[in-house]
């Protein structure tokens, strides 16, 4: 990463550790319940969603779908593309999903719609981590979380066809 993005550092997240950390946070949002049901902020949310609905107990499962323009402004506009039915009674008693709280921006849309509803990420930055109720892992504002299904698995390169021999 550039520092002209805004991150400096790189975290990278295997599909092993994002499930244990999925779990970690079911164990902490275990006591908080019963949760009438679970909304997953797409689609960062959804995998984490599917485990700790799973580990929960969960079946009802919705969805909120939102796209921000401008993440990294603070004037981003979050645009609501599907909303959900946990808004008929502004989220009581409903748990929120997400991936990664960043700058708070769609994490801040989400809790307007869903003001009574606990909010859990599996990550925090320190900017949206106020707008969140519990998270597992903070990271530092600078670091880019490279999630699994970001990345591809690729065969590596041996030490001779790196040196071009």
């Amino acid at each position: 990463m550039t520092s002209n993005t805004g991150y400096q550092k790189m975290f990278p997240v295997s599909w092993t550790e994002l499930h244990r950390d999925a779990r970690a946070l079911a164990w902490r949002l275990a006591d908080l319940g019963p949760f009438k049901g679970l909304v997953a902020i797409t689609r960062g949310g959804m995998v984490p969603a599917a485990i700790i609905a799973r580990e929960l107990s969960i079946r009802l499962i919705d969805t909120v779908c939102v796209s921000t323009y401008d993440r990294m402004e603070r004037g981003a506009q979050v645009e609501l593309l599907k909303g959900t039915a946990a808004e008929r009674d502004k989220g009581k008693d409903w748990l929120i999903v997400d991936d990664l709280v960043d700058t708070g921006v769609t994490a801040r849309a989400v809790r307007a719609l869903l003001p009574q509803s606990h909010f859990a990420t599996v990550y925090a930055k320190p900017a949206g981590r106020p707008v969140v109720d519990t998270f597992i892992t903070e990271v530092s504002q600078d670091t880019w979380i490279l999630f699994p299904w970001d990345q591809e698995a690729v065969m590596a390169k041996t030490i001779l066809e790196l040196k071009g021999k």
